[in-house]
């Protein structure tokens, strides 16, 4: 009995959870702990890309980068581990002109 149980939890696809703000992250970003929001001190625009605290730099092109809904940066890590040093996405809010 345990074994099929265990078998049911393994097959479940990952799901996404909400941003503080309601909206739903990407699935391809996040497996439920992955995200959160984050200070705008932590991420940088440089001209080579979004330089986050811990010394990633995610270049403008990269395909991790979506688009914030609420207007803060967001970051995905493995575990919500602001410590990472690799980001499965990096949310950015749309820059003001």
């Amino acid at each position: 009995m345990a074994v099929a149980g265990a078998a049911v939890l393994l097959a479940v696809p990952a799901v996404a959870h909400q941003s503080p703000t309601g909206w739903q992250y990407d699935s391809s970003c996040c497996s439920g702990t992955d995200c959160f929001q984050a200070p705008p001190s932590d991420v940088k625009e440089t001209k080579h890309g979004y330089q986050l605290s811990t010394g990633e730099l995610i270049p403008y092109s990269d395909g991790r980068i979506k688009r914030s809904r609420d207007g803060y940066f967001h970051e995905c890590k493995p575990g919500g581990d602001p410590s990472s040093q690799r980001s499965f996405c990096l949310y950015v809010p749309d820059r003001s002109m």
